[in-house]
């Protein structure tokens, strides 16, 4: 049996906008609502199922909880049901991320919405530490992959090398570790294997534990998905550089996020850091602490992390509006930097996934990935230390340590406030194991708390 078609539409519908309506803090959140629902209660695919399709879309670049919806939309009830799964994922997170553009746009700089923003910047910053030390709990397990870590930061913190240059390296290394036979090659990470031990088998699921017909790898259906996903994707790019030329902003932001979701392996927190610094000393589209507000909005409202670029978007339509009206030029940059990150995703599922699912024990595959995950973790801090500088400092000065430059904080401009709510939202993360939007909450109520007295 496939299990294709075999969920009822309304049902599966109503099924995928519960999960996107629950998909609060971060992909391991995300991940785990869909968990819960798809296999405990729905019971449409077993345990093993849902792991091997977390570890397709782990190999996949972008954000991995969005490409999970579409994967395992795609295989109960074939492409459309694909389209459904991750569209509806992305749509709650769209329409919040929009509204709170305007009201940012608007009134960012209120004493209110600034205090709450401060409040939320110094959550999110205990959010980010959190993710580096889960991450790195379960990515470093070998010496390799603590330098690999390493590596990757002292790349991107003290020489600032690109972001795809990093992913590509530790590629290369995991596939070149994976031909020596290095230990900790081809488990998987963790998420396949015997983890799925004790809980529902494939084979109880309603989508059964063989292989849908649908996505078993064929030619025909390749040339299919590239006829119509690549268009999609990149004429809309082309049009606007070849209409408006590369300098014009909506072509800037249509080229940069098109680049960002080819290399966006390890999910939001991987990437930000870089598209934080372009954002900021590159295009001069958002201010250093301003990817924090946006970070902060895309934390409280659900759907994936990676939302945080339609944010990017808006303000970079908004700044640099041409002859429209700001407001509208930000919601088509917020709109159009959105497409070129979602349809990419839409196409890595239907493009790879049955190839992926074909070479789901290869060793040389898993390699590339252990290595791609202990290079993130190294990114992922490079992402705390950014933020954690541009959060607590209002003043930093260039140091140059080894060849490279390294961004020293002038310890007279720390900000008072925000450093005493980021103690705040540590203690709650670490000390008192709080959820995302609990910490999130506290900070910001405290943020506008402060505002009133100090006002």
């Amino acid at each position: 049996m496939t299990g294709y078609n075999r969920v009822p539409l309304g049902d599966f519908i109503r099924t995928w906008a519960r999960v996107a309506g629950l998909s609060f803090g971060g992909p391991v959140g995300q991940i785990a609502v869909m968990h819960r629902i798809l296999v405990d209660e729905k019971r449409w695919v077993g345990e093993s199922r849902f792991l091997h399709a977390l570890n397709c879309c782990m190999i996949l670049p972008g954000p991995e909880a969005q490409q999970m919806a579409t994967y395992i939309g795609w295989l109960l009830r074939g492409p459309v049901g694909g389209l459904i799964a991750g569209g509806l994922f992305v749509l709650p997170g769209f329409i919040a991320i929009m509204a709170l553009s305007w009201i940012y746009a608007l009134h960012g700089g209120a004493g209110p919405v600034q205090a709450l923003f401060v409040g939320l910047k110094a959550a999110v910053l205990a959010v980010v530490v959190d993710a580096v030390i889960r991450i790195g709990r379960r990515a470093l397990t070998g010496w390799w992959k603590r330098a690999l870590a390493a590596a990757a930061f002292a790349g991107l913190f003290v020489y600032d090398l690109p972001f795809p240059l990093i992913v590509a390296a530790a590629g290369l290394v995991g596939l070149g570790l994976a031909w020596m036979g290095a230990r900790g090659i081809g488990n998987g990470l963790g998420h396949g294997g015997d983890g799925a031990a004790g809980g529902l088998a494939d084979a109880d699921s309603l989508i059964g534990a063989d292989t849908p017909d649908h996505a078993r790898p064929s030619h025909a259906w390749t040339r299919r998905v590239l006829l119509v996903g690549l268009p999609l994707w990149l004429v809309p790019v082309a049009g606007l550089v070849l209409a408006l030329g590369p300098q014009n902003v909506f072509a800037a932001v249509a080229v940069f996020f098109s680049k960002m979701a080819v290399v966006t392996f390890g999910g939001a927190y991987a990437v930000l850091a870089y598209v934080a610094q372009q954002a900021v000393d590159h295009y001069g589209w958002l201010q250093p602490g301003e990817m924090l507000d946006g970070l902060g909005m895309a934390e409280t409202t659900p759907g994936p992390l990676i939302m945080v670029l339609q944010f990017v978007g808006f303000m970079a339509g908004f700044r640099d509006p041409g002859g429209l009206s700001p407001l509208w030029a930000g919601t088509l940059a917020g709109c159009l930097a959105t497409w070129v990150t979602f349809v990419p995703c839409f196409l890595w599922i239907f493009l790879g996934g049955p190839y992926a699912e074909a070479l789901r024990h290869s060793r040389a595959l898993w390699g590339a990935l252990s290595a791609i995950t202990a290079a993130v973790v190294g990114v992922v801090l490079n992402l705390a230390l950014w933020f954690a500088l541009h959060t607590l400092f209002t003043r930093l000065d260039p140091v140059a340590v080894l060849g490279g430059r390294v961004d020293v904080p002038d310890v007279g401009s720390v900000n008072g406030p925000a450093a005493v709510l980021t103690a705040v939202a540590l203690v709650l993360t670490f000390g008192f194991r709080l959820g995302t939007v609990p910490v999130l909450a506290v900070c910001a109520g405290l943020g506008m708390a402060w505002h009133g007295v100090a006002g």
